[in-house]
């Protein structure tokens, strides 16, 4: 070895880059999201009155403040997360508070929603803010796989010991306050999907008897198999006892998404989507509030034509006649004929009537950029808990927007879920914040840069 080989420094493996935190781009962002749902909330108030609603001010501090925590909190202690989730979801929040203020003016429809609205929006940020801070990585929540599983089940049960509301037994009301439990189950069956699938992945996808007959066909152990089955037992169960088609559809699909992706085995999704079709089937023929919801679907105009008015499908039909390409104007259309449910399962009717087509583009643009940033958590996350508890919270909000879309506009039948941050309701509200802050948490161990590794001449 010569004298110059000896003595020359030894230089340290090139490490990747560093992804860009931009916290700046995301505080930009949210401004512009503050300033567009401020603008809204004025154009609202100049439609219906002529002049600027005085409240305006009140409202645009009210949500900037909130966004402003929101963001702290982020650049605090997930400095690598996506940029875009946090702008989106303030975004959403925004235009849901000025979709229930704009229905508010209708006198039809009863006390205004959208203060105590915003007041809920308050509480999912505090716990958007909580979550952030105090969970120090998403792994954590693979140690209570089971916990949750066992509390989302608990949580669907107990409504059904409660009076129903509007034909459905998914509300708990005392003493003056009333939640969905079915909303929080949510993201408590994701942690145990997540938890659950991937430690059986390989078992569910390699393992199992062949079926006589049919070679290419394997079912896993019953030992595996057996939370598949309680699942789909229990989604039927709700169904039938809670009249609850939204939730049951909901995580039932989410479960079948999940062991797709942790399988890779498009046999499961086509026995998912057999089982769930033989129970909506059987409960569509038994059950009379199910068979109903199916009737209205297939016959939206059966009263209009019996000369008993136009329902409620029917109206939300007009309305999105009405809104045709650019809309009628925010606050100048009519959708609060549909009625009481207005400003929940159909306040998307509103956004067709008032904004148009373009209108109903963008906002499904923002839902499909919200979507597309959950899932590329997904990708870029090393650790298997991690990429399918990103698919499955991301999953909630996609299958949300479609179940409720396709139902107000006819393609399958209404179900009663609400819109991610756009309808009234608190435990929505505050569910979906909850499932944006563990997605943010998510996004900032996949984007952060591994720690550099130290040559080992150094350490010697």
């Amino acid at each position: 070895m010569s004298a110059t080989s000896a003595t020359a420094p030894t230089l340290a493996p090139p490490s990747a880059p560093a992804a860009p935190a931009r916290r700046g781009v995301e505080l930009s962002l949210i401004v512009a999201a503050v300033g567009i749902c401020v603008y809204g909330y004025a154009e609202v108030g100049l439609a219906r009155s002529g002049a600027v609603p005085p409240d305006a001010g009140a409202y645009g501090a009210g949500l900037g403040l909130l966004a402003l925590l929101a963001h702290l909190a982020v650049r605090a202690r997930a400095r690598y997360a996506d940029p875009l989730l946090l702008p989106i979801a303030v975004l959403l929040n925004g235009i849901g508070l000025v979709l229930i203020y704009r229905l508010d003016l209708e006198p039809s429809l009863g006390p205004r929603a959208a203060p105590a609205q915003m007041l809920w929006s308050a509480v999912g940020v505090a716990l958007f803010v909580a979550v952030v801070l105090v969970l120090p990585d998403h792994r954590v929540l693979a140690r209570y796989v089971y916990v949750s599983g066992t509390a989302a089940l608990a949580l669907m049960v107990v409504p059904i010991f409660f009076p129903a509301v509007n034909g459905a037994r998914i509300w708990i009301r005392a003493a003056g306050f009333s939640f969905q439990p079915g909303e929080f189950a949510k993201v408590l069956l994701a942690v145990f999907f997540a938890g659950y699938l991937s430690a059986n992945r390989a078992a569910l996808a390699y393992t199992g008897r062949r079926v006589p007959g049919l070679r290419r066909l394997q079912l896993p152990t019953g030992r595996v198999l057996g939370p598949v089955l309680v699942i789909w037992l229990t989604s039927a169960g709700m169904l039938v006892l809670e009249h609850d088609l939204g939730t049951s559809l909901l995580f039932f699909c989410l479960f079948v998404v999940m062991l797709y992706v942790a399988t890779g085995r498009r046999g499961w999704t086509a026995v998912g989507l057999l089982m769930a079709a033989a129970g909506a089937t059987a409960a569509s023929r038994t059950e009379p509030y199910v068979h109903g919801r199916v009737q209205d679907w297939l016959h939206p105009f059966a009263t209009a034509d019996a000369g008993l008015g136009p329902g409620q499908l029917a109206q939300s039909l007009y309305a999105f006649a009405d809104g045709g390409l650019l809309g009628t104007g925010l606050g100048q259309g009519y959708s609060y004929l549909i009625g009481f449910a207005t400003k929940s399962d159909f306040v998307l009717a509103t956004v067709g009537e008032e904004c148009g087509l373009a209108g109903l583009c963008g906002l499904f643009g923002l839902y499909a950029l919200l979507a597309c940033c959950g899932f590329r958590a997904a990708l870029a996350t090393r650790d298997p808990f991690g990429r399918l508890l990103a698919v499955g919270l991301t999953s909630i909000l996609a299958l949300q927007v479609f179940v409720i879309a396709g139902g107000v506009m006819d393609l399958i039948p209404l179900t009663g879920l609400a819109m991610p941050f756009l309808a009234q309701g608190g435990s929505s509200v505050v569910t979906n914040w909850i499932i944006v802050a563990l997605l943010i948490r998510i996004s900032d161990r996949a984007r952060r840069p591994e720690p550099a590794v130290e040559p080992l001449e150094a350490i010697a």
